[in-house]
């Protein structure tokens, strides 16, 4: 994990350090806001910092677990072929998966634990993943809390490392699709994603059958986002609000669903933490779409940059339009803060992690704004 910048501003984690910065919090309103509540150690605060310095100390631990499983899993199998096409089936696509030509070199290359924990080091080394596991974590508590559970470490640590796996199998599968990052090792992605994929329901299962229910029906969701997202980059003029609502779903169904199986499905807790996990993910997806655009030179294809900077012609207002999008999905997410039980335990967690989403949303627009890259943007706009 990286170390911070600023002792004060620690809270946060992200492979970008930069972001969470003194003088990237002080560009925006809600970074002050998070540096005051550092300074003077409100219970948000204290609370989210707690949970940092927990992640920190575990991900090592998880990533082992992970890898060990996962080890255990490709080797034990008898039938690699089979695997791979029952999870073609499942997911839609023949392109994620390896020709049978293909299976014995990669499995072999793969029969080398170290090889293998290369493999899943990289693809944890997200920052979706790594600011999710104490979000998880502290949900899971508040849950327990409210409903006066029976401390169960086992079954905590493999509800949460069941999603945070499945949360890291679109880091592969989206590699595969995009052929961007890690060219090399996409075959080895290849034949980990079945693996991933049942070890991610095992471990959730745990929960029980309804958790499990649960999960399915938030990965069928998902895959359904990923597919529009991907018929999108093919057909980019065809961007609307509905397909980019439909693509949004890769966000919304794996925050939203993690968020809700945290209190086990119970009701109106449950519902509650769907509701401002998965419009919360939803937020950042803006940013993250302004944040890709910067890094790769254009507006990213789909993305509520272009689906606005279309609408209204102009390429800067499609990204001020984004901006306020994002605020929309935020204000959502806060209105579940609303509908928390009274003296709910980690309203305040709640309330600092949504300040970091606005602050994360806002560095982006700041950055784009400061290198007035709209000309290059409108001359790549797909034509």
């Amino acid at each position: 994990m990286h170390k911070y910048q600023v002792a004060l501003c620690h809270c946060v984690s992200s492979k970008d350090e930069s972001i969470y910065s003194k003088d990237s919090l002080m560009s925006t309103k809600p970074g002050k806001e998070i540096m005051k509540q550092a300074i003077f150690k409100s219970k948000g605060y204290r609370q989210f910092d707690k949970y940092k310095k927990e992640a920190e100390e575990e991900f090592p631990k998880f990533t082992r677990r992970f890898a060990d499983d996962l080890f255990r899993q490709i080797k034990s199998d008898d039938n690699p072929t089979e695997t791979q096409g029952k999870f073609a089936s499942e997911v839609g696509s023949d392109e994620i998966i390896l020709a049978a030509a293909q299976i014995d070199d990669v499995r072999k290359r793969l029969g080398n634990y170290d090889v293998l924990l290369d493999r899943i080091s990289r693809i944890l080394n997200s920052n979706f993943v790594k600011m999710t596991l104490p979000v998880f974590n502290a949900l899971y508590d508040a849950a327990s809390q409210h409903f006066g559970d029976r401390v169960d470490a086992k079954k905590k640590a493999d509800l949460i490392d069941g999603h945070i796996i499945a949360i890291d199998l679109s880091e592969p599968m989206d590699r595969i699709m995009d052929k961007d990052e890690d060219v090399e090792f996409l075959d080895d992605y290849k034949l980990m994603n079945p693996y991933i994929l049942n070890l991610a329901r095992e471990k959730i299962a745990s929960g029980g059958p309804d958790v499990l229910e649960e999960f399915e029906r938030g990965f069928k969701d998902a895959r359904a986002g990923q597919y529009m997202d991907f018929k999108l980059k093919m057909r980019p003029r065809g961007i609307s609000e509905e397909s980019m609502i439909e693509c949004y779903k890769k966000y919304r169904a794996v925050m939203g669903t993690a968020g809700k199986n945290m209190a086990l499905g119970r009701l109106p807790l449950g519902e509650i933490f769907y509701l401002g996990m998965s419009k919360a993910a939803e937020s950042v997806g803006c940013g993250n779409e302004i944040e890709d655009s910067i890094k790769n030179g254009l507006v990213k294809i789909p993305s509520w940059p272009l689906y606005y900077a279309m609408l209204a012609n102009n390429v800067q207002k499609g990204f001020e339009f984004t901006v306020k999008k994002s605020e929309l999905y935020l204000a959502e997410a806060r209105l579940a803060l609303d509908l928390l039980p009274g003296g709910f335990s980690h309203k305040e967690f709640l309330e600092f992690l949504f300040l970091t989403v606005e602050h994360y949303n806002l560095f982006w627009f700041g950055q784009l704004q400061k290198q007035k890259l709209w000309s290059e943007f409108e001359s790549k706009l797909p034509r």
